[in-house]
């Protein structure tokens, strides 16, 4: 079980550093899942993780429901809606995908709008 902790661990950090720089993909939830298996699985990986200066400090923030800096809420959401837009307008033809991405876009907007903010 160990390893699966870790791999997926590994794999859901993977996602998480993504979701930096791709605003369609959620950081939060796979930081958090993160956390959650190598706390499971390495106490090495955790503290890592924890400590991180990158990680460490948004991680323990939304936990202990400290919320997100407006600043990184308004470059967020910025962010995603440019990216989503601009995909819409020069990159997606079918008029149901143009769709899903926007209401996507809604989705997570409310979702950060709704995290108190710090």
């Amino acid at each position: 079980m160990k390893i699966l902790y870790l791999t997926v661990g590994f794999i859901s950090l993977c996602l998480g550093i993504i979701g930096i720089f791709l605003p369609i993909l959620p950081t939060t939830p796979f930081l958090l899942l993160s956390g959650f298996c190598f706390a499971k699985s390495s106490d090495k990986m955790h503290n890592w993780l924890m400590t991180n200066r990158y990680f460490g400090r948004y991680i323990s923030d939304y936990r202990s429901g400290l919320g997100i800096p407006l600043k990184i809420k308004i470059y967020s959401i910025s962010l995603l809606w440019i990216t989503i837009l601009s995909s819409s307008i020069f990159f997606i033809a079918n008029i149901a995908l143009k769709i899903f991405l926007i209401v996507i876009a809604i989705i997570v907007t409310i979702h950060i709008v709704s995290v108190k903010t710090r």
